[in-house]
C-alpha cells in the first residue's frame, strides 16, 4: 500500500532521472541536453486485478522547437529505450512510517517492457493509431476494474458494507487505518482508501507532448456552437454574441412594496 500512495512521486522522480541519464549517455550537460532535444511523455495508470497499478508510458525525443522538429543524429530510439531501462532502474524513493513499518526504500518492480514506436507507421512497429487506441484503453480504466469502488469512503462503518472482494476490502482497510496514524498523515491514506491508497493522477503528460485540454474544449466548444447554427439554419450568418451584466436593485420595487405592505395590513395580528 505503501508503494501505491507514493508511486506518482516515483514516477515525477523517473522523469527527472531519465534526463540525467540521457545527457550522460550524450555525453551533455543536462543544460546543453535540453538546448538539444525535447523530452515528451504520456503516461496512464493501470489498475491490475490485484489491485496495484502499473504505468504505461509513451516517451519521445523531438527537436528543441517540438514536434514540427527532427532530433539530431545521435537522439536515436535505442538510444532513449537504454536510457529509460537505466533510469527506472535507478529511482528511488524513501517510504513513509519507518516508525511503525520500519525504513523501506521504494522502487519500479523488474517487469520493464519497452518498445519502438517508429516515426512513421510501418509494418515492422505500432502504428500512430494503435498508440492513441493503446493509451486510450488504459485511459478508461478506474478502480472500480480491480474490484473496488468508484466514490470516496467518508466513515470507517461504510467499511462493511462495501460490495467488494476480500482482498480489496483489506487494501481499503489498511489504507483507512494506516491513514489514521500520524506517521501516514502526509499520505492522506483516508482520501484515497476508495482509490485503494494510489493518489496520482490516471494519466498525465509533459506540456508539450500534444495539445493541452483548453484547446481541446475550444475546439469541442466550437464545434457545438457550429452545429447549433446549422440546426438553426444560419451557417451562412455571422453570429454575434452579446452578453452585460446589469445591477438590477434590491429588495421590492416600489409596486411590490405596496402590495406587501397592504397584505401586512390587512393581517389580524396572529400571522395569519
Amino acid at each position: 500500500m505503501l508503494w501505491q500512495a507514493q508511486s506518482g512521486e516515483l514516477w515525477h522522480r523517473f522523469t527527472l532521472e531519465l534526463r540525467r541519464v540521457l545527457a550522460r549517455r550524450a555525453g551533455l550537460s543536462r543544460t546543453a541536453l535540453a538546448d538539444a532535444v525535447r523530452l515528451s511523455y504520456a503516461k496512464v495508470a493501470e489498475y491490475q486485478r490485484r489491485g496495484l497499478v502499473h504505468f504505461h508510458a509513451v516517451v519521445r525525443l523531438d527537436g528543441p522547437a517540438g514536434p514540427g522538429e527532427t532530433p539530431p543524429p545521435w537522439a536515436t530510439s535505442g538510444l532513449l529505450a537504454d536510457a529509460v531501462r537505466e533510469a527506472v532502474g535507478r529511482v528511488r524513493v524513501v517510504g513513509y512510517g519507518a516508525d511503525v513499518v520500519g525504513s523501506r526504500v521504494l522502487r519500479f518492480g523488474s517487469q520493464v517492457d519497452v518498445r519502438t514506436v517508429p516515426v512513421a507507421d510501418s509494418a515492422d512497429g505500432l502504428s500512430s493509431s494503435a498508440v492513441a487506441g493503446y493509451i486510450a484503453k488504459y485511459a478508461t480504466k478506474g478502480a472500480e476494474s480491480a474490484g473496488a469502488v468508484d466514490g470516496r469512503i467518508r466513515h470507517g462503518k461504510d467499511l462493511a458494507t462495501l460490495p467488494v472482494r476480500d482482498h480489496v476490502l483489506r487494501m481499503i482497510g489498511t489504507c483507512w487505518w494506516l491513514g489514521a496514524l500520524p506517521s501516514f498523515e502526509g499520505l492522506r491514506l483516508r482520501r484515497w482508501a476508495h482509490m485503494l491508497g494510489y493518489r496520482g493522477h490516471f494519466s498525465t503528460k509533459s506540456r508539450h507532448y500534444s495539445t493541452t485540454l483548453g484547446a481541446l474544449r475550444s475546439a469541442r466548444a466550437e464545434h457545438r456552437a457550429s452545429e447549433q447554427r446549422s440546426a438553426l439554419g444560419l451557417d451562412d450568418r455571422n453570429t454575434v454574441l452579446v452578453g452585460q451584466w446589469r445591477y438590477a436593485g434590491r429588495g421590492y420595487s416600489p409596486e411590490a412594496a405596496l402590495l406587501a405592505a397592504s397584505v401586512r395590513e390587512g393581517g389580524d395580528g396572529h400571522g395569519n
